[in-house]
């Protein structure tokens, strides 16, 4: 850890809740996570909750590990100014792209589970009409 770390104030902080960007605040402390974000056991959504409060219960909930608790320390950037930080917050969730269903690959199965077999009946008949002897 540093030793003279930086105060960073809240307002600052909550702004880097981006995959790209994500900053956590952890027993007072602030933490540069953006690096780790592929890395969580559980998952970028999970420290993109994290954004934008003070995520010590998070943390604390779960239960990390001694070694989890060490690794922290290289993501260590500062400390934060306790005024700034609001004692509740509502909850406003990271920006992501809109859900698009067209553009899944679950609709692209249930479009061929309708056609498919629509095909093969209609070749089933094709044969038969110009098979057929009259």
């Amino acid at each position: 850890m540093a030793s003279d770390p930086k105060v960073h104030v809240f307002e600052d902080v909550s702004k880097h809740n981006q995959t790209k960007d994500c900053w956590l605040i952890i027993s007072g402390k602030v933490y540069d996570v953006t690096a780790f974000m592929e890395d969580h056991p559980g998952g970028d959504e999970v420290l993109l909750s994290a954004t934008g409060k003070d995520a010590t219960n998070d943390f604390e909930d779960v239960g990390h590990s001694d070694s989890a608790r060490e690794m922290m320390e290289k993501y260590y950037i500062g400390e934060i100014d306790a005024s700034t930080v609001p004692k509740k917050r509502t909850y406003i969730p990271p920006q992501q792209a809109p859900y698009n269903p067209d553009k899944t690959p679950d609709f692209l199965i249930k479009i061929l589970q309708f056609l498919v077999p629509l095909l093969i009946l209609g070749l089933a008949f094709a044969v038969r009409h110009f098979t057929k002897k009259e």
